[in-house]
C-alpha cells in the first residue's frame, strides 16, 4: 500500500510541480556555475548506497560531507541556496527517487554514504530496515536541530509505529513545518 501511495501521489505531485521545479534549474543554473542537480551518495534501506538528487545549494567546490561538519557552511552557499534550503525547494528532485523506490514520502532522512555514526547507530538499532524518506518523524520533530542520538530515537519510534495514519500525520506536520520554515539550518 505505501509503495502504491508513494507512486500515484509521486507522479502527481511531479506533475503538479514541473514547472516549478524547471524554473528552480533555471535559476541555480543562473546564479552559479555548475549543473542545477547534485547527486548524492545516500544510504537506503538495509544501508544499500543510492544516487540521491537535490537542486544545488552549494559551490562545487564545497567538501562532501554533512553540512554540519563544515567549519562555516553559509561561506559555501550559492547566491540562492539559503532560500532554496529554507524553503525545501532543493528536495523536490527527490520526487525521482520516490518514484524510482529508493526512497518513499516518508521514512528516515537519507544518511550521506559517509555519516558513519548515524549509520551504525540506525543499524544497531534496525532503523537500517526502513526505506528512507523525503520526510520522517524526526524531520517534524526538530530536524536539523537534532543531534544524531535523538535523530536514531525518532527513527525507531516510526519503526515501531509506523502506519499509513502517522505517514499522513507526518505528511501534513512537514507541510506545516515547511511553510513556517522550521528547524532548518542553512
Amino acid at each position: 500500500m505505501k509503495r502504491l501511495f508513494d507512486m500515484s501521489h509521486g507522479f502527481l505531485v511531479l506533475l503538479v510541480l514541473a514547472l516549478p521545479m524547471l524554473l528552480v534549474a533555471l535559476a541555480v543554473r543562473l546564479t552559479s556555475p555548475g549543473p542545477a542537480l547534485y547527486w548524492s551518495d545516500r544510504v537506503g534501506r538495509d544501508n544499500r548506497i543510492f544516487k540521491m538528487p537535490k537542486f544545488r545549494t552549494m559551490r562545487i567546490d564545497t567538501p562532501t560531507v554533512a553540512t554540519h561538519l563544515l567549519t562555516d557552511p553559509s561561506r559555501y552557499l550559492t547566491p540562492i541556496g539559503a532560500f532554496l534550503r529554507k524553503t525545501s525547494l532543493d528536495e523536490l528532485p527527490q520526487l525521482w527517487s520516490i518514484l524510482k523506490g529508493d526512497m518513499s514520502f516518508v521514512g528516515p532522512r537519507p544518511a550521506l554514504y559517509n555519516q558513519h555514526d548515524l549509520i551504525a547507530l540506525r543499524t544497531e538499532r534496525g532503523a537500517h530496515h526502513l526505506t528512507p524518506g523525503l520526510t520522517g518523524w524526526a524531520q517534524i520533530n526538530g530536524r536539523d536541530e537534532l543531534p544524531i542520538p535523538v535523530k536514531v530515537e525518532f527513527d525507531v519510534y516510526y519503526l515501531q509505529h509506523c502506519s499509513f495514519m502517522l505517514d499522513l500525520r507526518i505528511l501534513v506536520m512537514t507541510f506545516y513545518k515547511v511553510l513556517r520554515s522550521e528547524g532548518v539550518k542553512h
